[in-house]
C-alpha cells in the first residue's frame, strides 16, 4: 500500500540517511508515493505517471531508483579466487572493467540470489537483491578462512544505484557527454564533478545502463538524468517489467526449492570452471539432463495468486510464482514440469485457461 509521504526526518540521522532523504524529497516533489517494500525500507512505488513511464521503458528511456538494492564491496588479494569458489560464474577469466552475473547457491545447488559483479583493478562490487543484503554478506563471511586475504564491506547505505531503461538510454548518455560502455562492461566516469560507475545493462532484458555513485551525489544525479529526459519509473512498474521479462527474484522464483538451471539462469553459470559450492549438483544436472522443471511465462485472462497450482488435465504440472496485471491483460511466472512441455502449452490455473510463453530474460541451455 502506497503512502503520500515519507516518514519525518529524524534530527539524529547520519549523513547517509540525510542524503538519502534529500533524494526522496526530490522524488516526492516529482510526484512519487512511497511504501515499505523490503525490510521496512520506503521506496518510490509510483510517480503518478505509470502509463508514460511504461511507454518510456519500451520506446524511450525510463529511470528507476534501485538504491534499496544491496551493494557489497569485496577487496583483498584473494578476492577473485574467493568469489570464484563461492558462486556459479568464472571469476578467474574476468578482467577489470568487465561485468558478470553470477548465482550464489547452497551446497545442494538451491538458489540464494542472482547477483551482478563489477570487476575493478582492486575490488569486486556485488549488486544483490534488496532482501538478500544481510543473508549474502553473512553467507560470504562464513567461508572466509584465517589465511584468506579477503575483506567484505557493506556499502549499501553510503551509495546509490539508478537504472536507465529503454532504447533511448544510449542517446541520453551521449547528450550528457558520457561514453556508453559496451555490453558486459562498466567504467568509472565523472558527471558534474561526481564520480559514477556506469555499467551496461538495466537489470532487465530491456537495453539500458546502471549507475552507481556515493549517496551524497544521488539527488543531483537523479535531477540531472530526469532533466535530460529520463522518465521516473516506480517499483510497481519495475515489478511488472521484471515479471513480464522473466527475471527471477528471491523468495518467489529463487528459493531452496529450485536450482539455477531450473530458474533459467544458464547464462550466469560456467561449466568449465573448477570446484565451487553447489558445483557437483549443477554438473550432474547438466550431464544427465536432470532439469525436471523450468521457469516460464503464462498469459492469463484474469488475476491469479502466487502458489496456485498449474494443471494439465487432472495432473499438477507446476506452480505460479509471481503475477502482475499489464495494460494488455494478465501475466504470471510459473515453474512447469519439463516433460509437460513449454511454449504454446495450454494449461489450467484454477478455473482459468492459460498459455505458456517464453520470457526474454531467461536462457535454457549452455551458452
Amino acid at each position: 500500500m502506497s503512502v503520500d509521504r515519507i516518514p519525518e526526518r529524524d534530527s539524529n540521522d547520519g549523513i547517509e540517511n540525510y542524503m538519502n532523504r534529500e533524494l526522496q524529497d526530490l522524488q516526492a516533489a516529482g510526484g512519487a508515493t512511497f511504501a515499505p517494500v523490503y525490510d521496512d525500507i520506503h521506496v518510490p512505488v509510483s510517480f503518478g505517471n505509470d502509463e508514460a513511464a511504461l511507454t518510456a521503458a519500451t520506446d524511450g528511456v525510463a529511470l528507476c531508483d534501485r538504491t534499496h538494492w544491496g551493494r557489497i564491496l569485496v577487496t583483498g588479494a584473494d578476492r577473485i579466487r574467493y568469489l570464484h569458489n563461492q558462486s556459479t560464474n568464472n571469476f578467474q577469466i574476468l578482467q577489470p572493467g568487465q561485468t558478470s552475473d553470477t548465482v550464489f547457491v547452497t551446497a545442494t545447488a538451491r538458489t540464494i540470489d542472482l547477483a551482478t559483479a563489477y570487476i575493478t583493478p582492486d575490488s569486486v562490487l556485488l549488486l544483490i537483491s534488496p532482501n538478500r543484503r544481510q543473508k549474502i554478506i553473512t553467507w560470504l563471511d562464513r567461508y572466509i578462512f584465517p589465511a584468506d586475504k579477503v575483506e567484505l564491506q557493506d556499502i549499501t547505505d553510503t551509495t546509490a544505484t539508478f537504472s536507465l531503461i529503454g532504447p533511448r538510454a544510449t542517446h541520453l548518455l551521449t547528450q550528457l557527454n558520457l561514453e556508453p560502455p559496451p555490453p558486459n562492461s562498466h567504467q568509472e566516469t565523472n558527471l558534474n564533478g561526481a564520480t559514477i560507475r556506469l555499467a551496461n545493462g538495466s537489470g532487465l532484458a530491456t537495453p539500458g545502463y546502471t549507475l552507481i555513485t556515493q549517496i551524497e551525489n544521488a539527488a543531483s544525479l537523479w535531477q540531472t538524468l530526469t532533466t535530460a529526459g529520463a522518465t521516473p519509473l516506480g517499483e510497481n512498474l519495475w515489478e511488472q517489467l521484471r515479471i513480464q521479462q522473466g527475471r527471477p527474484v528471491p523468495d518467489k522464483e529463487l528459493t531452496e526449492d529450485y536450482n539455477p538451471l531450473e530458474a533459467g539462469l544458464w547464462h550466469s553459470i560456467s561449466f568449465e570452471k573448477g570446484c565451487y559450492i553447489g558445483q557437483e549438483t549443477i554438473a550432474r544436472l547438466n550431464t544427465y539432463k536432470g532439469v525436471k522443471v523450468q521457469l516460464w511465462g503464462v498469459n492469463l485472462p484474469d488475476a491469479v495468486t502466487p502458489g496456485t497450482p498449474v494443471t494439465l488435465g487432472e495432473e499438477k504440472i507446476g506452480t505460479i510464482t509471481s503475477y502482475t496485471p499489464t495494460p494488455t491483460g494478465h501475466f504470471a511466472l510459473a515453474y512447469i514440469r519439463t516433460k509437460a512441455g513449454g511454449v504454446g502449452l495450454s494449461v489450467r490455473i484454477g478455473d482459468m485457461d492459460g498459455e505458456i510463453v517464453e520470457v526474454p530474460f531467461l536462457t535454457r541451455g549452455y551458452q
